[in-house]
């Protein structure tokens, strides 16, 4: 009986560790609501299957890159879709993007497997949604009138909405964060919705 008794006192003491839910690290960032939801629902759910993630809040036109245990790596602003909407045209990816209209240059929102490969010009990308030839990449200012850098470090998040729906980031932070990070192993891309709630896109729950 005495026994019994210290087994079950050394299972009381530990039961609030092992019961603890695992909780996101965001480090010194102050994320939106939505996005703190998802990173913890995600560790929560092991949703990511033990892999690194990213969070791409479409809101505030940010990204969050979490190595596998949810210890922030990262964040950056992001250029993302310059059109509202959290769907894409059913066969968007094979088009032209001189014939992709306004109001279809958006960046989907949803969950994603995501790989590290090489775009048709040999540049390593983060695909996200190949069908909709979504990808994370470095930012491309090639054309000097879409002043994509400047927007980068706006403070305005209005100002990042510019490309056809893929997502810029920073050329440093892509080469020192996401594709470290992601090479080799892959992982998963949460894109926050903007028209929508994010438990209806991930069927997310309240981690207490």
């Amino acid at each position: 009986m005495r026994l019994l008794g210290i087994l079950v006192l050394a299972c009381a003491a530990l039961a609030p560790t092992a019961w603890a839910a695992q909780r996101a690290d965001f480090r010194q960032e102050a994320p939106s609501g939505a996005a703190r939801h998802v990173a913890e629902w995600v560790l929560d759910a092991a949703d990511h299957g033990g892999r690194p993630f990213v969070i791409v809040d479409k809101l505030r036109s940010r990204v969050f890159v979490f190595d596998a245990a949810g210890v922030m790596q990262g964040a950056a602003p992001a250029l993302i879709g310059s059109a509202l909407g959290d769907e894409s045209v059913p066969g968007i990816g094979l088009r032209k993007l001189s014939s992709i209209l306004p109001k279809e240059r958006t960046t989907p929102a949803g969950r994603f497997v995501a790989s590290l490969d090489r775009s048709l010009q040999g540049d390593e990308i983060l695909w996200v949604d190949y069908d909709s030839a979504i990808a994370l990449h470095r930012v491309i200012a090639s054309v000097p009138a879409e002043r994509r850098l400047q927007r980068l470090e706006s403070r305005v998040a209005g100002d990042r909405l510019i490309t056809y729906g893929c997502i810029n980031v920073p050329v440093k932070f892509f080469e020192q964060v996401v594709a470290p990070l992601f090479r080799g192993v892959g992982g998963i891309v949460y894109v926050l919705p903007d028209t929508r709630s994010v438990r209806e896109v991930f069927g997310s729950y309240e981690v207490p």
